[in-house]
């Protein structure tokens, strides 16, 4: 299971592009079980929310799984508002989204 640790702000450009490459080169190494870590992420726009459905995507199309988790009010909210927090696999905690992995 790789984790990936996302922190600041998810947003059009560089930081949106960062997480579209860690999560493909995860993928592409045969790193099919990934976790995303968002307890860190201050601020996300529609960029950010297009960057976690296309890695949700790439993943389930190679037969992987993402997940995230420890998702901060403000991401869970704006989650919500888009209705991904029902399509996305989210957990409140990083121990209990490892242990689904089983």
């Amino acid at each position: 299971i790789a984790v990936v640790d996302v922190s600041g702000r998810i947003t059009m450009g560089d930081a949106s592009m960062a997480l579209r490459d860690s999560v493909r080169e995860l993928i592409a190494a045969g790193h099919l079980k990934i976790l995303l870590n968002v307890s860190g992420v201050a601020f996300m726009d529609s960029a950010g929310i297009g960057e976690l459905v296309s890695s949700y995507v790439s993943a389930t199309n190679k037969k992987g799984s993402l997940k995230l988790c420890e998702l901060t009010k403000r991401i869970r909210d704006l989650l919500q508002v888009t209705r991904l927090y029902n399509v996305l696999p989210i957990y409140e905690r990083e121990d209990d989204a490892l242990r689904s992995f089983v």
